[in-house]
């Protein structure tokens, strides 16, 4: 399966992917898509640049451990739980703030927080599993 019209428009099909799962994962918040969506295109992204190119490309192109994406994005969900604890509210208890930036209000807040951190854990999971399968019959 590794033609060259595949090994050629697999970079540019992986960035545009990508750039849509960032797109779902933020747009989750208030619509359909989210953290586990946006992960899964994310990862099946990866999937296709390793099937196209090998792992060896796509573990460069991802510069850190699968299993350290996915263990950033744990740390970040449970951060999100925990910061409703410290404010003497229950775990999980979604806390907005609005800062100013560059001359208009963002909404930041811990669901955007879990979503982020889901998102990394199906990222880095379900990238880990797929470069240790085309691993195993690349051999």
């Amino acid at each position: 399966m590794r033609t060259i019209i595949f090994r050629f428009t697999a970079p540019y099909l992986t960035s545009l992917m990508v750039l849509f799962s960032v797109f779902v994962l933020l747009r989750g918040h208030n619509e359909p898509g989210g953290g586990f969506i946006g992960g899964l295109i994310a990862a099946s992204a990866f999937a296709i640049y390793g099937i196209a190119c090998g792992v060896a490309p796509v573990r460069r192109a991802l510069y850190f451990h699968p299993l350290a994406i996915s263990a950033c994005g744990l740390f970040f969900a449970v951060i999100a739980g925990l910061l409703s604890v410290f404010t003497g509210q229950g775990f999980m208890t979604g806390l907005w703030a609005f800062p100013a930036i560059l001359g208009g209000d963002v909404g930041l807040s811990t669901p955007l927080l879990f979503d982020i951190g889901v998102y990394l854990v199906v990222v880095g999971s379900i990238t880990s599993i797929a470069l240790a399968l085309e691993e195993r019959e690349s051999d």
